[in-house]
């Protein structure tokens, strides 16, 4: 198998703690269908891009949005929202940052992964819509730039 054995490992995990009988990932041009046949019991599927039919991929990567001029990061997955590396360090950024596209603006942590979210854009922080240690749903606002 080409994707690393780590991640499908973890897909694993995350569809034993879920009501889910199946995931499919796509990362870069390959992508993985795990199913659950029993409690115990998963067959996982490793496909190239291109055999795919047409079905929508699922992307791990910040979904921003042009919002009325400004550009909002949003959440690319249901996790907690963290504004800092660790509870003793300075938070990634505050409002009136200016930051530049590839920054780390915070962490979404999920089954206990660590995923640093990186702006696309470069622009100023106006506002963070979540409070540090609150949970948050995919595609939800995280931070608004001007």
């Amino acid at each position: 198998m080409s994707m690393d054995i780590r991640k499908i490992k973890k897909l694993i995990e995350m569809l034993q703690e879920s009501d889910l009988t199946e995931i499919e990932v796509t990362e870069g041009e390959e992508a993985v269908r795990i199913s659950r046949k029993s409690s115990n019991d998963f067959e996982v599927i490793e496909k190239p891009v291109q055999e795919r039919k047409a079905e929508a991929p699922v992307n791990i990567e910040t979904k921003e949005v042009l919002k009325s001029g400004s550009k909002v990061i949003t959440s690319p997955i249901v996790g907690t929202f963290y504004r800092r590396p660790a509870p003793d360090k300075d938070p990634y950024v505050k409002v009136g940052d200016v930051i530049d596209a590839g920054q780390v603006v915070c962490i979404v942590e999920a089954m206990k992964m660590m995923n640093e979210i990186k702006s696309e854009y470069s622009g100023k922080i106006v506002s963070i819509e979540v409070e540090d240690g609150e949970p948050v749903q995919f595609s939800q606002d995280l931070i608004t730039l001007e």
